[in-house]
């Protein structure tokens, strides 16, 4: 050992906490005493000697799904405030879209939610085709219910997984990639990407679905019906996960819709409302399925409406596979876009809620105004008072049941 080396254990050294910040957002004042931990102040500190502090929660922290921070003030394991702090990956894709074309713009929204690539692209075309009264043919829309249904599929398959692990179940995590493979395979054979795919175009898509294609999609859905029943199993029934879900992290209907929660976050609190079903785009009003409502809004009833999710999707796709008709995949081909002048608006169901796209257009290729409404955003900002009295160990938890992609709060 070398001389320079210390003997005896290693001291870590002393941490500062930062000056302590209101409500208000000013300063407060700190006392300059000894017996108080620097950055803290009078109201920090109780009759009984204990106080509040703060921890940060990201942006790298595995817990918060991506370059999320959370800033949570405890007492103890227990948390009085969670902030979250915005802005650490994709920004001004709006402002971007103003110097791109429509169709160029269309890619760059693949990179908000990129777990439903798909369904933003098609909210983008929904937008330009009643600009241009743009029709779509039956295969078209046909394929368009397909890959939207695929999709939400695999986006809830990864977001499985990673509650699993999240809730210490890693097994899970493993299993759920195993099901998304395979519809990421199929996605890969349909337009060449497995993240960040572009496939639909103003009028139907930009090709027709591989041969075989659909064999593989009526496969899909009788494999899905017996991992999903498995996937119960293995997680939905365990103890310890309901244990940690079942009460926590209560989030009323009334709550939810004063945030402007959509998707699974808002079912699973009562409200009924799916963009499918309620404003009903494509063809989905042609389609049996069932729109899954939890009744207590805790985190269980956010797993379970994502899970029941699933079984209505396969509904939904066993209905398009066999019923999807031979002809035009596309109504007409423009290499690009001039919208005329005005103001439009379409709506989607993504795999985490409402996904709007509001254009403005000076009768040119390229939008004057771009505004996307996304479901993650407002899901988020329900998180301060779901998590507000619970412990640490409640915060992962309610974080996981959120389901949030980063690019889609960080615009």
């Amino acid at each position: 050992m070398s001389e320079s080396m210390p003997q005896g254990p290693i001291q870590p050294a002393p941490i500062s906490a930062a000056p302590a910040v209101s409500r208000t957002g000013a300063p407060d004042a700190v006392k300059k005493s000894g017996s108080l931990p620097p950055g803290f102040t009078l109201r920090d500190v109780r009759p009984d000697g204990s106080h509040e502090y703060f921890l940060n929660m990201g942006p790298q922290h595995p817990s918060t799904h991506g370059v999320l921070k959370l800033v949570v003030r405890l007492d103890g394991e227990t948390v009085l405030e969670t902030v979250p702090h915005l802005g650490f990956i994709h920004r001004a894709i709006e402002k971007m879209g103003e110097n791109e074309t429509f169709i160029q713009y269309m890619h760059l929204t693949d990179r908000m939610d990129y777990l439903s690539s798909h369904i933003n692209n098609l909210c983008v075309c929904l937008a330009i085709e009643k600009a241009m009264n743009i029709g779509v043919p039956e295969r078209g829309e046909y394929i368009r219910v397909i890959v939207c249904e695929l999709q939400r599929i695999q986006s809830h398959l990864l977001w499985w997984g990673a509650f699993g692990m999240d809730m210490g179940a890693v097994s899970a995590f493993l299993y759920g990639f195993i099901e998304r493979e395979k519809i990421t395979q199929l996605f890969e054979e349909l337009c060449g990407a497995r993240l960040t795919m572009n496939y639909f175009r103003p009028g139907g898509s930009n090709a027709d679905l591989p041969e075989g294609f659909i064999g593989k999609v009526k496969t899909l859905c009788e494999e899905m019906k017996f991992s999903l029943d498995e996937f119960d199993v293995l997680v939905s029934q365990n103890p310890i996960i309901r244990e940690r879900t079942v009460g926590v992290g209560l989030l009323s209907k009334e709550r939810a819709i004063s945030n402007g929660c959509t998707g699974p976050v808002a079912r699973a609190s009562g409200v009924n409302y799916d963009v499918r079903r309620n404003d009903g785009y494509s063809i989905y009003d042609r389609f049996q399925f069932d729109v899954p409502l939890g009744a207590n809004g805790d985190s269980f009833d956010r797993y379970r409406v994502r899970m029941d999710e699933m079984r209505q999707s396969v509904r939904i796709l066993e209905q398009a596979a066999a019923g999807i008709p031979e002809g035009q995949y596309r109504s007409k081909e423009k290499p690009n876009y001039k919208v005329p002048a005005g103001s439009y608006f379409a709506a989607v169901e993504t795999a985490r809620g409402l996904y709007g796209t509001y254009l403005v257009s000076d009768n040119s290729f390229k939008p004057y105004r771009v505004k996307s409404r996304s479901p993650g955003f407002s899901n988020l900002s329900a998180i301060d008072e779901i998590t507000r009295g619970g412990k640490i160990a409640d915060l992962v938890t309610v974080l996981s049941t959120l389901d949030l992609i980063i690019p889609d709060i960080d615009r």
